[in-house]
């Protein structure tokens, strides 16, 4: 791997980084456990581990998972929160050739079990001593609890002896590398494979744009069994030679102190992180925060207002970059130059070998400031829905171009992200999409019908459901509350259930959830 000039238009860093890509992104810990084997590489609350200790347990954990009949094509289900045992655990599978299904621990078990039986995961692990949610999982599923290769305690899932792997790509580009979930608008699970070179090319633009450096220490807080965690955090900075600093949860006042003790420079989060820091500082009464080695802070995932962008400025004294993507495109399409800040709410230009179109009614061009769908090709574009042709071919065209569903307007080269032609609700950086939702509050045997919109509240959008019960139901708000959380993620749970006699519908029958959403938006 070799260092591109510094001083260099972007252009030729860019070029040369691309040139010096591993086939694979496990390989991208290998240069610098041979160059610098005791710099840093990982570290949680309680350990760190060097470059070299990170590539020896890599080697160990891959062979061990080879012994545990984990082949290439096979798919890996790592069940985790964000810790060092969950990074080693994702570059092991990966190491072994196989396909690595990351999931956050937080989701539900039905959640789980969906992701675990579509994608036919051949062995499911469990990082059971960072995470409470990945040992209920654990325990629920029957697994052997372990204490492997000095990672702590871990659990093994059952092997599936009928499993099938996947055959190799005939070019290696487009090897499968991870498996990432999305329920998507149906409210059933969807695969989103991302080969290892469309996760290294969005990792590598990352690098370079933002000039990441062997002696930058990231906060890695966004979930690694999410894309911009995974792809743009831990990636990245591995490509650089970096490290992270991994927290399974984000709580303010613990941020605060991690990015004081740890001399964190890069800080990446959703607007909902700074929007809780910004709350904590208020009632400490502090004003300006002291972290003079912090040099960027960035935020994605969610929409990212003036207000918040300044606020959360004034209070650190640096700018707030804003960054546009999706997890189909691992996940960048669009960012602010780390050397170009902007002052208005633009998420940026699209990053250097991504194309980008603005599409109206009849996928008519629409003309400079005109809101148009955006439609993406890109390096980075996933090779498709896994088990759903369908759902690929609808989604991607005969020329390659991807559909976002987002819609954007393009103004002097940089975007403007204005809405979204489908119904999904970004809380927290998450996406949550509403009939799956309704489907788990339908299922309730007194709800006859409900809909979900989203609230925007600052920093954030709120889940609020709307439910109609059958006649003389006397179910509370409270009791579906309670059987939502037995079934959804945290982050997919209704801030509000609101009961109505009836939901309003158009003659057709169609429920007008835009008269929901006005409702929502107002006091309750």
């Amino acid at each position: 791997m070799t260092t591109e000039q510094a001083d260099a238009p972007l252009e030729e860093r860019l070029a040369a980084a691309m040139a010096a890509l591993p086939a694979r992104i496990d390989q991208a810990i290998l240069p610098w456990a041979e160059r610098t084997p005791g710099a840093p590489a990982l570290a949680e609350a309680d350990r760190s581990w060097s470059y070299g200790e990170l590539a020896r347990q890599v080697a160990l954990l891959r062979d061990w998972l080879r012994g545990q009949g984990i082949r290439p094509g096979d798919r890996v289900m790592v069940v985790a929160e964000n810790s060092i045992a969950q990074a080693a655990l994702v570059l092991a599978v990966l190491a072994a050739e196989a396909w690595s299904v990351v999931v956050n621990a937080r989701l539900s078990a039905r959640e789980i079990d969906a992701i675990r039986d579509h994608s036919g995961a051949r062995r499911l692990l469990y990082t059971v001593a960072a995470s409470p949610d990945a040992r209920a999982h654990a325990e629920r599923h029957g697994a052997e609890l372990l204490d492997l290769h000095g990672l702590g305690a871990l659990a093994l899932g059952p092997l599936a002896p009928k499993v099938v792997p996947e055959p190799p790509a005939a070019d290696p580009a487009r090897q499968v590398a991870v498996l990432l979930y999305t329920s998507g608008t149906t409210g059933a699970p969807k695969g989103v494979m991302l080969s290892h070179r469309n996760i290294l090319f969005v990792a590598t633009t990352a690098r370079v744009m933002r000039r990441l450096r062997p002696e930058d220490r990231l906060y890695g807080v966004l979930p690694v069994a999410h894309i911009v965690g995974f792809a743009t955090v831990l990636v990245a900075t591995l490509l650089a030679g970096g490290s992270v600093h991994l927290a399974p949860r984000f709580q303010p006042e613990a941020a605060l102190a991690t990015l004081e003790r740890q001399r964190i420079t890069r800080f990446l989060g959703v607007p909902a992180m700074f929007q809780r820091i910004r709350e904590h500082c208020a009632l400490k009464g502090v004003a300006r925060l002291d972290l003079p080695q912090l040099r960027l802070l960035s935020a994605s995932g969610a929409p990212l207002d003036l207000d918040l962008k300044e606020g959360t400025e004034r209070l650190f004294g640096l700018p707030l970059n804003n960054g546009y993507g999706i997890t189909e495109c691992s996940p960048t399409i669009a960012m602010t130059p780390m050397d170009r800040p902007r002052r208005d709410d633009s998420v940026g230009e699209p990053i250097p070998g991504v194309e980008l179109r603005l599409l109206g009614p009849g996928r008519r061009p629409v003309l400079p400031g005109e809101v148009g769908e955006i439609h993406v090709r890109s390096p980075g574009l996933m090779q498709g829905y896994y088990r759903a042709p369908e759902l690929t071919a609808a989604a991607i065209d005969a020329e390659g171009w991807f559909n976002t569903g987002d819609l954007a307007r393009m103004e002097g080269g940089a975007l403007w992200i204005v809405g979204r032609s489908k119904e999904l609700i970004i809380r927290s950086g998450f996406n949550v999409y509403p009939p799956e939702v309704e489907a788990v509050l339908n299922a309730h045997p007194d709800v006859t019908l409900s809909a979900v919109v989203g609230r925007r509240v600052p920093g954030n959008e709120e889940v609020v459901a709307f439910v109609q019960l059958r006649p003389g139901a006397g179910v509370t708000p409270g009791d579906l509350a309670r059987f939502a959380a037995g079934n959804l993620a945290p982050y997919k749970r209704p801030a509000e259930i609101r009961v109505l006699d009836a939901l309003p519908t158009n003659p057709t029958g169609k429920i007008l959830k835009q008269e929901l959403a006005q409702q929502a938006g107002a006091t309750s």
